[in-house]
């Protein structure tokens, strides 16, 4: 075994889990490395499987160097595959490994710990990875609607260059965290607004506040890596989120971001509410055509927007709520009693308060959590705002 040291943790969101990693004979064994690693880089151990095929796609020296584990390729007396698993990742999953599996082949130690996990209720993530044409198969339709059957995951990408690629390692490992950390308890469907917004003052022209959306974006991705439901009312924001979540919509106005969110709360009965987005506290007087360019001296009317928050909450009986206060050019104090202010103002369980000018200054607190307990937490980082929020949601 060649052990690779360098890599660093992103994350716990995987923290002391153990993660088979069943590599069968496609082509896309040689993105294995690149999977086993990221796996480790949310706290996860890695057990690399091969079929006789995947060696002769990459070798296991290879394998055990991005994993940083003994590769098993072939049987022996301690049966390592039949280990206790938190889940059992198939990557690439080829077509007649999916058959072997669901007709209950057992020709190799990867089939034997895939029949085992069925057996005990481990979870099994399956990676398709084909050409295009054998994917549209029915035969091949079938047999993954039979995983899905079963209980099963699969996680498929988009067609490209007339092939099913294996999908990239962030998307891959962001659904795995979701998948093993789904039955940790108290997990919650969450409702998330974030970005900036906009509106017209002309045909051309529109006035926009100010939020990259970088925030909200890392709060939900940190959520959904530890298996809570997230739906994010995205406004403009010029972040994005580093895999695919599932429920994005994307909402430029304050009007369009406040409809999303009230039918959001009628029909999806979030248990949080977290509102991250920068909402147009005033809008134009929207002028008909385009004032003209070479015009000296214009005058924009602006009229005040609804309050999302009270709108919203109003929907959602006994949601735990959390608003954020950013402020500017104000003391600690002040920025606490604003965030008090809000949380008496809106009912809200807790309020993210920060400076403008603080965002930019490594030494400076990210951020406070007020909570209406009175209590008030400083927090260091982004990454320590996400994992807060978790356990605050959480217990």
């Amino acid at each position: 075994m060649v052990s690779d040291t360098g890599v660093s943790l992103n994350g716990e969101s995987l923290a002391n889990k153990n993660i088979l990693l069943a590599i069968t004979g496609g082509i896309a064994a040689v993105e294995s490395v690149k999977l086993s690693r990221e796996i480790r880089r949310h706290g996860a151990t890695v057990q690399p499987l091969m079929t006789k095929e995947a060696t002769k796609v990459i070798t296991p020296l290879a394998i055990s160097w991005g994993s940083g584990s003994e590769v098993i390729s072939d049987w022996d007396s301690s049966m390592s595959q039949l280990g206790t698993y938190d889940a059992i990742v198939v990557a690439p999953a080829t077509r007649n490994s999916i058959a072997k599996h669901l007709n209950g082949i057992m020709d190799s130690p990867v089939m034997m710990a895939l029949s085992a996990a069925r057996g005990n209720g481990t979870p099994l993530i399956f990676v398709p990875s084909m050409h295009s044409d054998l994917f549209d198969d029915p035969v091949t339709g079938d047999l993954l609607d039979s995983l899905e059957q079963e209980g099963s995951h699969i996680i498929v990408d988009e067609e490209s260059e007339g092939k099913r690629k294996q999908s990239d390692p962030n998307e891959i490992v962001s659904r795995l965290c979701h998948i093993v950390n789904s039955s940790l308890p108290k997990r919650k469907k969450i409702a998330l607004t974030l970005g900036a917004n906009s509106s017209p003052i002309d045909d051309i022209r529109s006035i926009v506040n100010r939020s990259s959306g970088n925030t909200g974006w890392s709060i939900s991705e940190y959520l959904y890596r530890m298996g809570h439901d997230v739906i994010c009312i995205a406004g403009n924001t010029s972040a994005t989120p580093g895999f695919k979540l599932p429920d994005v919509r994307h909402c430029a106005s304050p009007e369009e971001m406040l409809n999303e969110a009230k039918k959001v709360s009628m029909e999806e009965s979030p248990d949080v509410w977290i509102f991250s987005a920068a909402v147009l506290d005033y809008v134009p007087e929207v002028i008909a055509g385009k004032i003209p360019s070479g015009d000296t001296n214009i005058s924009i009317s602006l009229v005040p927007t609804k309050k999302h928050i009270p709108e919203i909450l109003t929907n959602t009986e006994g949601c735990i709520s959390i608003g954020f206060k950013l402020e500017s050019n104000i003391g600690y104090p002040e920025l606490i009693d604003k965030a008090r202010l809000q949380m008496d103002r809106y009912s809200l369980d807790s309020v993210v308060a920060n400076r403008l000018q603080d965002l930019d200054d490594p030494d400076a607190p990210r951020c406070w959590l007020v909570d209406s307990n009175g209590s008030t937490t400083e927090i260091a980082s982004l990454q320590s705002l996400c994992s807060k929020i978790e356990e605050y949601i959480s217990s």
